[in-house]
């Protein structure tokens, strides 16, 4: 399988001819879909979610297929029959090719006065898990970890420990579109010292086999 780094959370992955897209948002790539068979949203906030694009990209390949939760379903699935699955924690799916799992109920909190929204992880293939805005734990090993580095919603120290506690094989940052360069080596260091599994990082267009 080829891991894509796109901006910021969303990553392109392909198997065997075939291509799955984890969260084509706002500060993605516009063509972030193009060529996809099958696409994942793990929610509805717009730097994970763009509705436009999405549209767009079912628009153009007639055989692309949306599996999210309820609240972004409901946004496309009208104009989409049949195309838009809606999925939620426990589920399993074959999408493209690729065998997912779904992990995970709630979005991580950004503030106390800010009411929670739903937020589903997916492993791929039993093997990467994106977990979204949320520091979701499968019941499950995870070769390779998609990180979310930097959030309005996390901290350095709780970044080091999920990886502790998911144990990765390796993670890759992900969720890193606000993080300045400046910033970059201070995680890359403390993350690769503290985490207990190899720390990497990809410039968007990357890739990589995982």
């Amino acid at each position: 399988m080829k891991l894509t780094k796109k901006t910021h959370s969303c990553v392109r992955l392909e198997k065997d001819g075939q291509v799955l897209v984890i969260d084509p948002g706002a500060f993605s790539e516009e063509d972030a879909v193009v060529g996809a068979g099958a696409i994942l949203v793990t929610h509805e906030h717009p730097d994970h979610f763009a509705e436009d694009r999405l549209r767009a990209g079912l628009e153009a390949n007639p055989d692309a297929r949306i599996w999210t939760l309820k609240s972004v379903a409901d946004q496309l699935s009208a104009a989409f029959p049949g195309r838009v699955h809606t999925v939620g924690h426990g589920d399993t799916f074959t999408a493209a090719g690729f065998d997912v799992q779904v992990h995970g109920e709630l979005h991580a909190v950004i503030h106390p006065d800010i009411p929670r929204i739903t937020n589903v992880g997916y492993l791929v293939d039993g093997s990467l898990f994106h977990p979204g805005d949320a520091l979701t734990v499968p019941d499950h090993p995870v070769e390779t970890l998609m990180l979310p580095v930097h959030a309005p919603w996390n901290k350095i120290s709780e970044v080091i420990d999920y990886v502790r506690e998911v144990k990765p094989r390796r993670a890759y940052d992900v969720h890193d579109a606000l993080l300045t360069d400046l910033a970059r080596p201070i995680y890359d260091r403390q993350i690769g010292a503290l985490g207990g599994a190899e720390h990497l990082r990809l410039a968007p267009g990357d890739t990589a086999p995982v």
